[in-house]
């Protein structure tokens, strides 16, 4: 079976521009290789199934390197390249995004010649989110050559900025598509595997991803709050608008990692960090979700693994916590997380800190009781948490650092949580270098992988150091 490829239409649609860029009949990254998804006329909504469990797969995978960065995780294993800030090649992760991009724009095709809009509105969104990802971890990456007309094995590179910018026109011409009317074919509910069909679901998850990346800018002259509370008004409104996938080919991919390492394939190890922010230790304060998440240990008490210091007993003995397989994240059917409610909650909190104090903390309080609920953290626990001193510290004390403090736990698992944490410095509590890091700063940056530099290499920009920062953290 071979590629299919295609040339994107340029098409006027309401004031914006749906603009996207040719394919070609060899992929870059591919040569001689087929990605199973795509077929000589593959179904549009075929497609819809593929693109959108994809997209899911790849927050698992780009969540399972990120994680060890914010310490939510940590290696059993001493000296884990992942632990210790080494440049582990993520050639995998990137192959995975760009394939999955490849598909969506085969969707966006198909949709184009025959007026399905809103697979059109839904290709566009799901291209930014795998891109604004992607450009999260790696910065610069081929864009408007790597889809280029023709054989073109060396697409030069575009800077991130341009590509956070199209994520950007890419989402508001993907909401202009959805709200087209009399589309020829529909969204089908049994292949949309992130909202069912729901094609107001998907415009509210449009704006929460615009709301995500206006936020990233928080360091940037260009920083509009304004704009991030207008889009958060377009997004989530509760628990239930959260885009997520819970079906699965076979196992749900973080109940795969408990279910491995509970059978003595270590992984899934929690980090010191992350467990003793929620026991008491660092905060004074027992979370109710760590058990939600995790088991006790043999000593009846819940304890991390240090980054970079590995296991300190057998792996099998129950020494130190994992995720647990009947754990909220990580239990058979655990919804997979790409956008929630909470996380807007969050957002909404930091971006009307400055201008409307008593509304950022209520949107703070909001946020940690939203993802309580999706957890199924028991009221009176839940109440208990938001009434405790070092949580409801009232207005006149509350501070930005209690955001990203509990938004660092409502995110648990995902790859955002590690733009969060360059954006905050890494200034969360007791927060410290890993053991024997190979940098002597917190890590801001991926490498790029040796996919890239063994091919285009020409064309990949040098990187000095993963203490590099990418043009937004600056």
């Amino acid at each position: 079976m071979k590629r299919t490829h295609f040339k994107i239409y340029i098409l006027a649609l309401a004031a914006g521009l749906l603009f996207s860029l040719a394919a070609c009949k060899k992929g870059y990254l591919d040569v001689n290789q087929t990605n199973p998804n795509l077929t000589e006329n593959p179904p549009i909504n075929g497609l819809l199934a593929g693109a959108t469990y994809q997209s899911a797969v790849n927050v698992f995978s780009t969540g399972n390197i990120t994680s060890y960065y914010v310490q939510q995780l940590a290696s059993p294993n001493t000296g884990s390249g992942s632990d210790i800030y080494d440049d582990v090649d993520r050639s995998t992760n990137w192959r995975a995004i760009y394939l999955n991009v490849t598909d969506i724009r085969q969707m966006k095709k198909l949709a184009l010649e025959r007026n399905a809009y809103e697979h059109l509105g839904v290709a566009d969104i799901l291209e930014a989110f795998n891109m604004s990802m992607l450009t999260a971890l790696y910065g610069d990456a081929p864009y408007r050559e790597a889809w280029s007309e023709g054989t073109n094995l060396k697409p030069g590179y575009d800077s991130a900025r341009i590509i956070y910018d199209s994520c950007l026109s890419l989402i508001d011409q993907g909401v202009a598509a959805l709200n087209l009317a009399n589309p020829q074919i529909t969204l089908d509910a049994t292949n949309d595997l992130i909202h069912g069909g729901n094609k107001a679901s998907w415009i509210k998850t449009a704006y929460a991803l615009k709301a995500r990346l206006l936020n990233r800018m928080s360091k940037q002259p260009g920083y509009d709050p304004a704009a991030i509370l207008a889009a958060l008004a377009n997004a989530y409104t509760g628990n239930a608008d959260d885009a997520q996938v819970t079906r699965f080919e076979s196992l749900s991919l973080w109940n795969g990692v408990a279910k491995n390492n509970a059978s003595g394939t270590l992984d899934g190890w929690l980090s010191a960090t992350f467990v003793n922010a929620l026991n008491g230790t660092t905060f004074g304060v027992f979370d109710p979700r760590l058990p939600l998440i995790t088991d006790t240990t043999r000593f009846g008490d819940y304890r991390g693994t240090a980054n970079g210091v590995g296991r300190t007993g057998s792996g099998t003995d129950n020494s130190a916590c994992a995720l647990s397989p009947n754990g909220f994240y990580s239990r058979g059917g655990a919804p997979l997380l790409m956008l929630t409610y909470a996380e807007m909650k969050f957002i909404e909190a930091e971006a009307s800190f400055g201008t409307d104090k008593a509304r950022s903390y209520q949107a703070y309080l909001d946020g940690i009781a939203a993802n309580m609920d999706k957890m199924g953290v028991a009221p009176a626990a839940k109440q208990a948490y938001l009434s405790n001193p070092v949580v409801a510290v009232g207005i006149a004390a509350f501070t930005k650092e209690l955001i990203f403090k509990e938004k660092y736990v409502a995110t648990f698992l995902q790859p955002e949580t590690w733009t969060d944490a360059r954006r905050f410095d890494y200034q969360y509590k007791d927060f410290k270098l890993p053991t024997n890091a190979q940098l002597n700063t917190f890590i801001r940056r991926v490498g790029y992988p040796t996919s890239e530099t063994s091919r285009n290499g020409e064309h990949v920009p040098a990187v000095g150091s993963l203490a590099d920062r990418l043009w937004w953290d600056k």
